[in-house]
């Protein structure tokens, strides 16, 4: 069994080759974009970009480790409940690609609209900066949910590696976007996941909160109701700012914060309102 399933990871060795390469590219723009920050002023302090460094860096160990484990292990307990045999062609990957990111959209809606699910994504959100290295600020924990949301494709009759490198298409097309160095991109724009949409999603003003879900494609947002274009100067970050660059705080103040609020409830309902509820949830005045 091992075997096979090494043969099945060799057989699309290519893809994971060239995203290992268009990864590093773009870690290269990330430092480069430091360093001209730096230069130009742009970025007179490093707190954030240490804290995002900090927190990639456990966060990759953790993928490599005993997340991607999880993730791997659970795409293929999956395939034998799967209703098709989709074949590994050229036009599959598309709609590999394409189920992956639709897949992504609900997801990243469900976690802006489920409190228990923000808890780890405000961890992306709450940095008051948008720049290369935001990309890189994914919470600790969201490897241990987040692999739920793409078993579908492999129920739906997608081979679980090729859904593995579907969704790290999705993930890693994101990265080039968390900047301020690129503006609108003309026809482009409600069609593909700009930095323009993206630094609508990132903006905690009130008319660009819970908005530009998707990965690589806005069709979905704009299908769902949930597309904005940048119009006014967003302002990055959470509504409640952390105004802290701690790394352990990053990553689990909203945790904190909802057994706080757990704790102190009257009711079951309420407790289920503070964990499933949208963020923000408050009991209705009794």
């Amino acid at each position: 069994m091992e075997m096979v399933v090494e043969a099945r990871f060799d057989a699309v060795g290519g893809w994971f080759a060239v995203l290992g390469w268009v990864g590093l590219v773009f870690i290269v723009l990330a430092v480069a974009e430091i360093v001209w920050d730096r230069l130009t002023g742009a970025r007179p302090k490093l707190a954030e970009t240490g804290a995002n460094i900090v927190i990639a860096a456990v966060g990759e160990a953790l993928n490599r480790t005993a997340y991607g484990l999880i993730f791997v292990v659970a795409l293929f307990l999956a395939e034998p409940f799967a209703l098709l045999d989709i074949p590994m062609t050229w036009w599959s990957w598309l709609l590999a690609i394409l189920a992956a990111d639709l897949s992504y959209y609900w997801m990243h809606r469900w976690e802006h609209e489920v409190r228990v699910l923000w808890s780890y994504h405000s961890v992306h959100h709450s940095s008051p900066e948008f720049n290369l290295t935001t990309a890189y600020r994914l919470a600790w924990a969201e490897g241990l949910v987040e692999w739920v949301f793409f078993l579908p494709m492999v129920v739906l009759g997608f081979d679980p590696v090729q859904t593995l490198v579907a969704i790290l298409v999705v993930v890693l097309y994101q990265t080039w976007i968390h900047t301020t160095k690129v503006g609108r991109l003309g026809w482009l724009e409600g069609v593909l996941n700009t930095p323009s949409a993206h630094r609508v999603h990132h903006g905690s003003d009130d008319r660009y909160l819970d908005r530009n879900y998707g990965g690589i494609l806005m069709l979905w947002d704009r299908m769902f109701g949930t597309y904005q274009a940048e119009e006014d100067p967003v302002t990055f970050g959470i509504t409640q700012p952390l105004n802290s660059a701690n790394p352990l705080v990053i990553n689990f103040h909203e945790i904190v914060a909802i057994a706080r609020d757990c704790l102190g409830a009257r009711r079951l309902s309420d407790i289920a309102g503070y964990v499933f509820g949208r963020p923000g949830w408050r009991p209705p005045e009794r």
